[in-house]
């Protein structure tokens, strides 16, 4: 089999990388624009794999002018310049293809195509088969016996390697090529040819004569109006000839052995992987030698465990991981425990595994249990509330977690959506982690860890241990560097351990109520279809867009507002657009609500109770939102809606568990607006604060120029909605649009927002011009934020940036204040030996279960933590409530 050369014209594959990310660039977390550098990275990848040359090269053209500029100085004159953001991106991805072992070539003098042209015909003549990947038709003209060329495709690349291809391309074969280029010229080259003769009459001449010498030579013979141009022009078609013609001996500083293939350098490549952030591609450059060698044992038997625990607490501090049989913490058994001391020395120790050699439960309790339990003891896990809870469930109680990877990293970059342990060993230390289905399997053969051994487990688990350790040791100083330990250590690590406890206590819930409300609902929703149905003028399955596109835009013959894959879109945004055209798409609103609460909590709660609590345990999460506020999942409770009676009706179903028992709620009230007075210093807005005011209807009554007292219930709407419009760093579009009423009116409204409260504006300019200095913002506690968008090109991106630039000091100082709020209180209630627990966290609101004794003490424990955990220019003001639900507890049973 002939071997093969792979000729990548890399000017090309710059320019369409550059172009594919236009709209929305590529961005490390740092702000580099790496969209070229992915581009080609991500093609060059794909090339190596799926073609798998024996001989590579990646040509580029120079920018300097070549021998066609001296023939002809107009040659490419009307090419606009590069844009300046393609040319700086330019040098970092030739150091990326380089650090991929793909030679750049290029030559003074002559154009990229004529490198390859030499390349590929040299190539074709030693028996090498020669393929050149480029979109540019002109190398169309090489094609021959020995040399194709891969036209990308966003769906499928496509080849063309032989005459018939070519001509079914442009109408010629390849012998062909430049004399139709000649005839019809190439406007983005600025190549002359025939004026009014584009490819398609050149074809049917080139077809009817033979060749371009013989037009040239006999022009007489072309009749009509087309002659007479042909004739008119025949020095710029021999120019035009000259011009479009590849040169197949261009000077190549390479022979052809200089282009062999040669195995990616990792060493090389996976720390510029790592700085461009290319976390997926790295997988496909493989990893660098181990730089140190691993030691990974089985824990054998009570004595060998001994010696474990003792060389644990010699070394003052270690990491430790779980296996278990499921991901909810409190449904999972603990199969084993995994430790490392140093990076690289790690020990496992099966307790419920298949076979042989597990350590009875109860010995490991007996050993480690005081290790696990010494708070004076440094300790680090990644995810740690998961092993923290599982271990206690099974009587040994973790204390002194001092580090968390996935918390640090989480820190330094929060809009980073992955922080698992495989992840993080990947792009921070290069390494590859065994994948769980090498242990377990996958699919329909995927099988639990307590039904393989521990020798199958072994190095999957010490691995995890190993690794969190060598993260802590590396996020460390990252911490350090960026101003972030105080949090870390101060906020986020202690807050871990009160999540833990509260997922382990739980909530009640009136199951009777909402299988009750289930069924009121089933019987509201067919109602709602038969109307949905009557209004369309037939049935129809409500949940199929396919149906929908055709109920609304064919036969009731709504206008489409957007289209998709698939057809015109039929999501919410559209459906409230066209709900004032027509009553069926405010119907199927109101379905599509009542129908997603039914599914997601009414129906759904109930099969989420433990077996064996009898609550649920919804799990709080510190490292998903990337303001910095807390996240809750399975189920998600920061998504049930406060402001419709079914979203209100659900909240009821929140119990306490006991007779004597009751719920209590503290929330936060317009915490978010007095960070934004803290922040400004606008004298206005504290003073308002500061005298208790209701802050909507004061902001009220200066927009409309009124007295308090006869400001309007939907005059304080507007002014509230004005009042988190400038929260949200909305424009008059967004607020007319909210209010419903014209641009200008919406204009007016936050012009006198602002001569009301001016330092306000300023703050809201300043904070926005830091950021787009700085590329991040910050809260009150020192949380980051990176912005790498704040000076992107496209207008849209760039808005969205400097919204977010306003609104995550505040949101984010909300969250570090409810956080600090929750680990003083936990302490408190702790200290003072309480039974009240803290159970829940919603946005700005805690929820607590207290025996009705503790109802006064632990109310008042809670605001007076509550209220002066941070020093602000204003007051903070805690609103309080108690009831045997949630609902009531909220002050809102009324409006239920």
């Amino acid at each position: 089999m002939a071997k093969r050369l792979l000729l990548v014209d890399g000017s090309a594959l710059i320019f369409r990388s550059y172009y594919a990310f236009i709209r929305n660039p590529l961005r490390t977390s740092r702000g580099e624009e790496t969209s070229v550098a992915f581009g080609v990275a991500n093609t060059l990848l794909k090339l190596l794999r799926e073609k798998k040359p024996d001989y590579v090269a990646f040509v580029i053209d120079t920018g300097k002018p070549t021998f066609r500029h001296e023939i002809y100085p107009e040659y490419k004159a009307n090419r606009a310049a590069a844009p300046p953001e393609l040319i700086e991106q330019i040098p970092r991805a030739i150091e990326l293809v380089e650090a991929l072992s793909v030679p750049v070539l290029s030559g003074e003098g002559f154009e990229a195509d004529d490198l390859i042209g030499t390349l590929a015909l040299r190539a074709a003549e030693a028996g090498i088969e020669a393929e050149i990947y480029s979109g540019d038709k002109d190398f169309l003209q090489l094609v021959r016996p020995g040399v194709s060329v891969t036209v990308p495709s966003k769906d499928e690349d496509r080849s063309v390697a032989d005459d018939a291809a070519v001509e079914d391309r442009s109408g010629v074969p390849a012998r062909l090529i430049v004399d139709l280029m000649a005839l019809s010229g190439d406007t983005s080259d600025n190549v002359p040819g025939v004026p009014g003769v584009g490819p398609k009459t050149a074809a049917k001449l080139l077809i009817a004569h033979g060749s371009l010498e013989t037009i040239l030579e006999h022009p007489e013979r072309i009749p009509g109006k087309l002659g007479e141009k042909i004739r008119a022009h025949l020095d710029d078609v021999r120019l035009s000839r000259e011009l479009v013609t590849i040169r197949t001996d261009a000077p190549v500083g390479a022979a052809l052995e200089d282009l062999e293939r040669r195995e990616i350098d990792a060493s090389r490549a996976a720390p510029l992987f790592r700085e461009f952030e290319f976390h997926r591609l790295l997988d496909e450059i493989g990893s660098p030698p181990e730089e140190r060698s691993t030691r990974y044992a089985l824990a054998a038997d009570r004595e060998d465990l001994e010696r474990i625990a003792e060389s644990l607490r010699g070394a003052g501090r270690f990491a430790f991981d779980t296996e278990t049989t499921s991901v909810e913490p409190m449904r999972a058994e603990l199969v084993g425990i995994s430790l490392a001391r140093h990076a690289g020395e790690a020990w496992y120790v099966p307790v419920r595994h298949a076979g042989e050699g597990n350590i009875p439960l109860e010995t490991v309790r007996e050993i480690l249990g005081p290790l696990l339990a010494d708070a004076s003891l440094p300790k680090t896990a990644q995810n740690a509330k998961y092993d923290a809870i599982v271990l206690e469930k099974e009587g040994m109680p973790v204390k002194g977690i001092a580090f968390d990877p996935m918390i640090a990293s989480y820190l330094l970059d929060p809009g980073q959506r992955q922080h698992g342990l495989d992840h993080l060993a990947l792009i921070q230390l290069n390494h590859k982690m065994i994948p769980i289905d090498r242990v377990i399997g996958s699919g329909r053969a995927q099988t639990t860890m307590d039904r393989v051994t521990a020798e199958e487990a072994r190095d999957y688990a010490c691995e995890d241990a190993d690794f969190a350790l060598r993260l802590a040791e590396r996020f460390g100083p990252m911490l350090e560097e960026t101003g972030l330990t105080t949090l870390f250590r101060d906020v986020e690590i202690p807050l871990s351990d009160v999540l833990r406890r509260m997922e382990m206590t739980g909530v009640a819930l009136d199951v009777p109520f909402l299988e009750g409300m289930g069924r009121e609902m089933a019987e509201e929703i067919a109602g709602m279809e038969e109307a949905i149905h009557r209004l369309a003028g037939e049935p129809f399955n409500l949940n199929s867009p396919k149906q929908l596109q055709k109920i609304l835009f064919e036969k009731l013959g709504l206008k489409p507002v957007k289209k998709t894959k698939t057809g015109f879109s039929t999501d919410t945004e559209v459906l409230q657009e066209l709900a004032p055209m027509h009553p069926l798409p405010a119907k199927l609103l109101e379905y599509r609500q009542v129908e997603k609460l039914r599914s997601t909590y009414v129906d759904a709660l109930p099969k989420m109770v433990h077996p064996e609590t009898g609550r649920i345990h919804t799990s709080f999460n510190q490292t998903v939102t990337a303001t910095g506020r807390l996240s809750s999942s399975d189920p998600n409770l920061q998504n049930i809606p406060i402001r419709t009676a079914p979203g209100r009706k659900i909240r009821r179903a929140f119990i306490a568990g006991g007779s004597d028992r009751i719920i209590l709620s503290l929330d936060y009230s317009q915490i978010e607006l007095r960070i934004l007075a803290h922040f400004s210093g606008d004298e206005a807005l504290i003073r308002d604060f500061r005298e208790g005011t209701d802050i909507h209807r004061r902001t009220a009554a200066t927009l409309f120029g009124l007295d308090e007292s006869e400001v309007s219930g939907e005059m304080r709407s507007r002014a509230k909605a004005v009042n988190f419009g400038i929260l949200y760093g909305m424009g008059a579009f967004g607020l007319a649009t909210r209010l419903g009423i014209g641009r200008g009116e919406a204009q007016d409204f936050i012009d006198d927002y602002f001569r009301a409260y001016p330092l306000v504006k300023g703050w809201l300019e300043r904070t926005v011009a830091e950021a787009r200095e700085r590329g991040w913002v910050e809260t009150i506690l020192g949380r980051r934020r990176n912005l790498p968008d704040m000076n992107d090109r496209n207008a849209r991106i760039r808005a969205f940036a400097e919204r977010t630039a306003v609104n995550t000091p505040i949101q984010g100082s909300a969250a570090d204040l409810i956080k600090l709020a929750m680990i003083e209180i936990d302490r408190a209630l702790l200290r003072k030996k309480m039974e009240t627990r803290m159970i829940l966290q919603v946005h700005d609101e805690l929820v607590f279960e207290a025996p009705d004794g503790e109802r006064e003490e632990a109310t008042g424990l809670a605001r007076r933590i509550m209220e002066s955990r941070m020093e602000l220019l204003v007051p903070l003001t805690v609103d309080a409530g108690a009831g045997r639900n949630w609902l009531e507890a909220h002050g809102m049973e009324g409006a239920s």
